[in-house]
């Protein structure tokens, strides 16, 4: 039959509507594509002939071709048929995936407490420094006050490449970088991941993050630890937050601290999460050793500054109640969705 009229093309989509309902496999859509819709199909002979027709019939007849055309194409794309034992069966498309709309993603809760972390002190004045997780003895111990055969070194289970190059075990040698650059006054966070070569536990795992924070400037005092701590604190927690402070050890600051906060959410009154204490211990901090100044070019008779690190992990599992850190690096997408 010559389809050259445009009443012609209303009796070849009708005709193609009873073929596509007559679909029932996927030989049977195939045929019917190229029948119609492939490169010597129907529908693509009918658009070559539209040179040779007269211009008054051309925009007319054109139209209704193309018309035609993308009627039968979207028709075949969306459809879906079954065959002969009932299964639904479809050219390019999987009936089984989600419908629209599709669900949308989200940070992981430790993205997520990280740049909450790093907003804070950046709205403080703190800038954002980076470093190798690939890291020389010399700045991962050695610039830090641990020399070699130094005690302190057993702190920490080191994941070694070789003599001199190990996994960074802690974010503190982004500090030794920053102050060898950088002349006070120095403000920054440096945020990242750290390796330790742990037991995998429902508390421990051999990789986790951190934020550590170095200010360094001229009459820099304990009590400006405490007030940044505090202000954090109580704006990462809550506006009535309290912290405790207990001396403790590390070799790279001296006097150093330990800082606890009032736990979120007993009030300080005891409850599982503070182990009955109303005290949650979130970070590590302490003035910046004069040894390190002096591996880093810094006078320390002139300049004073101080240190602080704590784990995002660790804060994640506080804030949220998890009792297992290894949830975080399961891809549950049960675990993920409930934040």
């Amino acid at each position: 039959m010559q389809y050259n009229t445009i009443e012609s093309l209303e009796t070849l989509r009708a005709a193609s509507l009873a073929e596509f309902e007559a679909i029932e496999s996927d030989a049977d859509a195939e045929n019917f594509r190229i029948k119609y819709l492939g490169k010597k199909g129907i529908l693509s002979e009918l658009k070559k002939t539209l040179g040779a027709m007269a211009p008054d019939q051309r925009a007319a007849f054109g139209a209704a071709v193309n018309s035609l055309s993308k009627d039968v194409e979207n028709r075949f794309k969306e459809a879906h048929w079954q065959n002969k034992d009932g299964q639904t069966q479809n050219s390019g498309f999987d009936p089984t995936l989600p419908g629209f709309p599709f669900s949308s993603g989200s940070l992981h809760p430790l993205m997520k407490i990280r740049d909450e972390i790093r907003d804070i002190f950046v709205s403080m004045g703190f800038s954002i420094s980076y470093g190798p997780e690939v890291e020389s003895d010399y700045y991962n111990f050695q610039a830090l006050n641990m020399p070699p055969f130094h005690p302190a070194r057993d702190m920490q289970d080191t994941f070694y490449i070789d003599e001199k190059t190990v996994l960074r075990t802690h974010t503190s040698p982004v500090q030794i970088r920053v102050m060898e650059k950088v002349k006070p006054p120095i403000r920054s966070i440096m945020p990242g991941r750290v390796y330790r070569n742990e037991e995998i536990s429902s508390r421990s795992y051999c990789l986790f993050h951190q934020i550590e924070g170095l200010y360094v400037d001229e009459n820099v005092s304990f009590s400006d630890l405490k007030g940044t701590l505090l202000a954090f604190s109580r704006r990462f927690f809550d506006e009535k937050t309290h912290i405790k402070i207990r001396p403790s050890y590390f070799p790279f600051t001296e006097p150093s601290v330990e800082v606890d906060v009032e736990c979120f959410l007993c009030k300080g009154k005891g409850c599982s999460i503070c182990k009955q204490s109303g005290w949650l211990e979130i970070l590590g901090a302490g003035m910046v050793h004069p040894n390190v100044f002096k591996y880093c070019g810094i006078d320390p008779e002139k300049y004073t500054g101080f240190a602080f690190g704590m784990g995002i992990e660790r804060i994640a599992l506080l804030k949220y109640g998890i009792d297992d850190i290894r949830l975080f690096y399961e891809n549950d997408v049960r675990f993920l969705k409930q934040f």
